[in-house]
């Protein structure tokens, strides 16, 4: 089950890598809609097309519509396709809806990228809740790392049904990496300093994205050399914002959200990232990225406890402090940037598949590396 962009990208290490073993898988993709206009090239890039496509999208969609519209979609497929296994991740109201729909048709869930808390309902919203209520619905979890297991640990879930995989998002990012690396060995590189910038969640809409507006005029003041990468959510609360606030401005590149492979490809070419995605604090440590989280908590602790990344919210001064400290104490910028990626090695999609080979009681083979 996926519908947004994220659950895209870190569901198709799962799908391609079932898609080496056609005897022992037949795995088919049911995508909501929820977030169509980002989700199709994300899943043209890693060559997967959905059996299922409710098309659920509506403009200014709400949570009701999203949660109904899907819920509906899903029951009417699985009543017909009743499936082994139904495989959900992460957070999204489409997530939750697949865990909901899979447990009134009494078919076992999954859970990828499972027992990220931040441990408050209301941030983010809806994830949390979203991923709270999907995890006491499933029948397998697979959190990325030791703090999420302990975390479905403290909420009664049974250590059987716990494996700590790592990331599926950082088996697509190194396999696009590579991708890409492979097609264009040889980048040119800037000068100056390059700041990318994403914001989208919905705790940010409003007055929190116009502080965030605020600070990246006033850090263009303070540094001549600093251009600002934005991809500007398609969201009308974001875009109402940004694209007044930072439109015009000479060394502010504001566009459209960009397919995966051109973000990974912004990712390797800034300096550091502002963000207040969950996917990008992942997957940042990678790139040797410093991140600084416009969130004032996260489910991600792990990156702040390696020092890869650190919460700053919305406040200008926050930001503006933090943006000061990385362009102007190279050891600080050092420290950050050469971490390791706390969130996995590339192989979590092989360990997910070994555990429901295990649970069908089916030999479990030699699943390929590569």
């Amino acid at each position: 089950m996926l519908g947004t962009r994220p659950e895209a990208v870190k569901m198709a290490p799962v799908v391609l890598a079932a898609a080496k073993h056609p005897l022992r898988f037949k795995v088919d993709v049911v995508s909501t809609g929820q977030h169509k206009e980002m989700l199709s090239s994300m899943l043209e890039w890693f060559g997967l097309r959905p059996t299922v496509s409710l098309d659920i999208m509506r403009a200014n969609q709400d949570l009701a519509h999203i949660t109904m519209a899907s819920l509906s979609g899903i029951n009417d497929w699985l009543k017909s396709a009743q499936p082994d296994w139904v495989l959900v991740q992460g957070d999204t109201t489409t997530t939750f809806a697949g865990a909901l729909a899979a447990f009134y048709n009494k078919i076992p869930v999954a859970h990828v990228e499972a027992g990220l808390r931040t441990h408050d309902r209301y941030s983010p919203y809806p994830e949390e809740a979203n991923r709270v209520m999907t995890g006491h619905l499933a029948h397998l979890h697979f959190p990325p790392t030791l703090g999420a297991r302990a975390n479905l640990l403290r909420e009664g879930i049974a250590d059987a049904d716990i494996t700590v995989t790592g990331n599926t998002g950082i088996d697509a990012l190194l396999w696009t990496k590579a991708k890409l690396d492979a097609a264009a060995p040889e980048r040119v590189s800037t000068s100056g300093v390059e700041m990318l910038v994403t914001a989208h969640r919905r705790e940010n809409h409003g007055e929190p994205m116009r502080q965030l507006c605020t600070a990246v005029l006033r850090l263009l003041d303070r540094f001549p050399e600093l251009r600002v990468n934005f991809p500007v959510h398609l969201s009308p609360k974001v875009r109402e914002v940004v694209l007044p606030a930072l439109g015009g401005h000479p060394r502010i590149r504001l566009t459209d959200p960009l397919d995966y492979a051109a973000f990974v490809e912004a990712m390797a070419g800034a300096t550091f990232i502002l963000t207040d995605s969950g996917g990008v604090q992942e997957e940042a440590p990678s790139l040797g990225k410093p991140v600084l989280v416009l969130r004032e908590s996260t489910e991600r602790p792990e990156a702040m406890e390696a020092g890869a990344a650190q919460l700053v919210g919305t406040d200008p001064e926050r930001i503006v402090a933090a943006v000061t400290r990385l362009i102007t104490d190279a050891a600080a910028f050092q420290r950050m940037a050469q971490v390791a990626n706390p969130y996995g090695d590339g192989q979590a999609a092989d360990r997910i598949l070994e555990v429901l080979f295990a649970r069908h009681r089916l030999p479990l083979p030699e699943l390929s590396r590569g």
